[in-house]
Parts: C-alpha cells; sequence; structure tokens
C-alpha cells in the first residue's frame, strides 16, 4: 500500500509580469509527494524548480492552485503561521552551505536548538547525533574554513534537521561539488529517507543524481513533463 501523501499540489501556477507580457514560473502543476520518499525536481535552468520548492516551503505564494504539506494549506496560511510553518515543520538546504564562519560545525548545528532555548543536555546530544548522522562526528569542533565542499554542505543538513522536521527541502546541493561529493550528499538523503523517515524534495539539473529517486519531477517551462519520451529528451538536454 502506498504511503499517504505528505505534500500535495493541485493545478499550482506562479504568474509574474513583466512589461507587459505575463510569465509563467508554473504553469497548473499537480505533484503528490508521500511519507519517507526522496523526490527529485528535475530540468534545466530556469524551468521552474525553486519556484516550486519555494511555494512547498511556504517562502512564495501560489497565483492559483492550492499546496497542502502535513495536513496544513500552506497556500492560505496568514504570514505569521508560515513563520511558525517553516520554523517547525521544514529544513531547508541550499546550494550555498549558509554556515557561520567563527562557529565550529557542532555549534552551527546547534545554533536552531538554541533560538528554541532547547535544554543544554539535549542539545548537546542532538547536535551528536545530527553529525554522527551524516558522518561528521569526528570534524565536530572543526569551522566551515577547515572543512571541505561536501563536509559543509552536510553539516548543513545536519542543522536543517535540528528541528526534527518531517519534510527537508534542499534547493540544488550539489551543484558547488564534483560528481563524487554530490553523490555522497546524495547518499545521506536517501538514508534520511530511509533510516529516518524523512520525506526529502531535492531540485537538481544534474540527470546523473536522479537514480537514487523514488519519484522524479520534470518540469519543463514551469509546465510538468508528462510523457516518457520527453522525460527522456530532458534528461538528455
Amino acid at each position: 500500500m502506498a504511503a499517504d501523501p505528505l505534500v500535495e499540489l493541485e493545478s499550482v501556477s506562479k504568474g509574474y509580469r513583466v512589461g507587459g507580457a505575463r510569465v509563467h514560473a508554473l504553469l497548473e502543476v499537480t505533484v503528490a509527494v508521500a511519507t519517507a520518499e526522496l523526490c527529485v525536481v528535475h530540468g534545466r535552468s530556469g524551468a521552474g524548480k525553486t519556484t516550486l520548492l519555494n511555494m512547498i516551503g511556504g517562502l512564495d505564494r501560489p497565483t492559483a492552485g492550492r499546496v497542502e504539506v502535513d495536513g496544513l494549506e500552506v497556500s492560505s496560511l496568514p504570514e505569521e503561521a508560515l513563520v511558525d510553518y517553516r520554523r517547525e515543520r521544514v529544513g531547508f538546504v541550499f546550494q550555498s552551505f549558509g554556515l557561520i564562519p567563527i562557529l565550529t560545525a557542532a555549534e552551527n548545528v546547534e545554533v536552531p536548538l538554541r533560538l528554541r532555548r532547547v535544554d543544554p543536555a539535549e542539545r548537546s546530544e542532538r547536535v551528536r547525533d545530527l553529525l554522527a548522522l551524516v558522518d561528521l562526528s569526528d570534524r565536530a569542533n572543526h569551522r566551515p574554513q577547515e572543512l571541505s565542499g561536501g563536509e559543509q554542505q552536510r553539516v548543513a543538513i545536519a542543522r536543517a534537521l535540528a528541528n526534527e522536521p518531517r519534510l527537508l527541502i534542499a534547493d540544488e546541493p550539489t551543484a558547488q561539488l564534483d560528481s563524487q561529493r554530490g553523490r555522497t550528499i546524495m547518499g545521506v538523503l536517501r538514508r534520511l529517507v530511509d533510516d529516518r523517515g524523512v520525506t526529502v524534495i531535492v531540485a537538481t539539473h544534474d540527470p546523473l543524481l536522479i537514480g537514487m529517486a523514488d519519484q522524479v519531477v520534470e518540469l519543463r517551462d514551469g509546465a510538468l513533463v508528462r510523457d516518457e519520451d520527453d522525460v527522456a529528451s530532458a534528461v538528455r538536454g
């Protein structure tokens, strides 16, 4: 039996007016992502990948359609509720690692827990667990400049998981990495799904990474690529 969807988008569109023309970043996209699924959103630059992730993460609102995540209709939440949603239910990972240079890996992971005023003993245990999860226990006391790009991205993933979100959104998390380190990051994300039951949605233009996904969502010019021949063509570029 298929798992219930954690994320559902129904006929989601996002349009902008540029001069006298209407430009569609997304056009009537309908997608469902199950609980504990790794979904890769694939397409060329400008296809609408980041816009789609922003809709799911509550960073932007659709022009039309509905976005529901974990029982919440995100697309209709007031701004204050959206802040709570982003803080408590979603973890974000971006291509720029966004680590605080003067803090160690452990201290960077700890930041969200400090903001929530989690008990120090619980914080320390959670940080140790998260660094072990991304295979960085031995790098806990290193600052970002002492870590490789792949290690910095793994710290960023651990930090995104600090508040135990059910959904992790990763926008081009391997874009600044070579192929080997990129595969390592995708391996970490795959384990989050398999071992922790986290739902992970990853945007990428790298066709080498889609084989690790449970579902691949192809976008072209803001619209879903539905035909299998079109999908193959989009992957080949």
